[in-house]
């Protein structure tokens, strides 16, 4: 939870935020503050973030995974069934 609030600003009451909604979502939006965590009866209810930054955590994410898959592989490749690059291109080459 401590990586939720880097500082005091960012966290709003619920009525705060029903009350400034306009304001705050600017501030979002044009990125002036990284996120807004929603207090509802002094319990974290919500987080709102930018669009490009949501998308930049998810795009981070699946770089995680797919690094976490290759990892994976590695951990288990046989080098004695490994197929040779230009093994590769003679069986898949185009014969137009």
């Amino acid at each position: 939870m401590t990586a939720l609030l880097e500082r005091a600003d960012q966290a709003i009451s619920v009525t705060a935020m029903v009350r400034g909604f306009s304001a705050r979502l600017k501030e979002i939006s044009s990125r002036a503050t990284e996120r807004l965590v929603i207090f509802k009866d002094n319990q974290p209810a919500a987080v709102i973030i930018n669009v490009d930054a949501y998308q930049e955590m998810l795009d981070e994410l699946e770089d995680l995974r797919i690094e976490a898959a290759a990892r994976e592989r590695l951990i288990g490749f046989d080098q004695s069934k490994a197929v040779s690059h230009d093994d590769m291109r003679a069986r898949y080459a185009r014969k137009d």
